[in-house]
């Protein structure tokens, strides 16, 4: 039997018979949280109860929890999972593939945020806004006469992944910078993107060639890890910037060391790493050669946090009330 609706100070509340009940392995925006109260019979991370999500969820909301394939093994009522948020990188999809487990994802609802933060991290990258700012802060005086710069307007972009990100990417630099696009996407039919000016790249060694800004966005799969090291580094051109605002070890983080430290490339700028949140003892080189890096903050808005996190709610709430009686 499904426990009864509990508030967040742990207060049970009987909730009417028709409600399905959700665990939320995570906090929410507060417009998530008064979503899902008035529609679920929840269980918050502040009740006792949260801990036996295993023994007794059907559902879950999850927004940056693990959900590992043991997990899933001692869940044996788990029906579904709504994932704030389009990776699912940290869910065991496998083991839920095989349960018949559906992961409501939310592509598309973070596109536009997290284009923002790669103009953001290009930007600041550019005009090494990083370098400037920990000297700064340090207390060096930085003469704007030993500073430099690149300026982005009519460079090129070479954009690895087409989807949602990359598309909201091409509009903001072509129509707000003019750049030059370059896109690549084994994945993706000819004629996607046909109302964007852009080139689509047949090959990859036109992007580390052409380039002025490489930005990923695809997923971290055993294929794409170590997708950019240093053999594909050294091809690009010495004032190219390095983006990655998808997840950490698509980049070769050693290899993107080495080729700072050697010239290779101009600069570089996540909001992804391996370790995160990113710490000094593990990035603190990459920082000193002028990395800016932010800890994958690209959808972390409260616009986008709302949008994200009410569009997975919605589609699990969609999901149980297609089962019968709804929970």
């Amino acid at each position: 039997m499904a426990p009864s609706l509990v508030s967040d100070d742990s207060t049970p509340v009987s909730p009417p018979a028709e409600k399905p009940t959700v665990y939320l392995l995570d906090d929410f925006h507060p417009e998530v949280m008064t979503f899902c109260k008035q529609n679920f019979n929840i269980i918050p991370r502040s009740h006792p109860e949260n801990a036996n999500w295993r023994q007794n969820a059907r559902y879950l909301l999850v927004r940056s929890s693990y959900v590992t394939a043991e997990d899933i093994k001692a869940a044996p009522n788990l029906l579904a999972i709504g994932k704030q948020g389009v990776g699912i990188d940290k869910i065991n999809a496998e083991a839920c593939q095989a349960r018949g487990i559906p992961i409501l994802n939310t592509p598309g609802a973070n596109a536009q945020a997290v284009a923002e933060q790669v103009l953001t991290l290009t930007m600041a990258v550019a005009r090494q806004v990083g370098s400037i700012l920990a000297k700064q802060t340090s207390g060096t005086l930085v003469p704007k006469e030993k500073c430099s710069g690149l300026t982005i307007r009519g460079k090129t972009i070479g954009i690895l992944g087409m989807g949602h990100v990359g598309k909201a990417v091409a509009r903001i630099f072509h129509g707000g910078l003019g750049a030059h696009v370059i896109a690549y996407d084994p994945f993706l039919p000819p004629d996607a993107w046909a109302d964007i000016p852009h080139t689509r790249a047949e090959r990859l060694e036109d992007i580390w060639s052409d380039a002025d800004i490489i930005t990923v966005h695809m997923p971290l799969t055993p294929q794409t890890r170590g997708f950019i090291a240093y053999p594909q580094l050294r091809s690009m051109k010495r004032t190219a910037i390095v983006i990655n605002t998808a997840r950490g070890g698509i980049i070769d983080e050693k290899d993107l060391e080495r080729a700072l430290s050697e010239g290779l490339i101009w600069g570089a700028g996540l909001d992804c790493h391996e370790e995160e949140p990113p710490s000094k003892e593990r990035y603190g080189a990459l920082w000193d050669l002028g990395v800016v890096s932010t800890p994958h903050v690209g959808a972390a808005t409260s616009e986008t946090q709302a949008l994200t996190g009410m569009t997975a709610a919605k589609r699990l709430l969609e999901f149980a009330q297609q089962r019968t009686g709804g929970i």
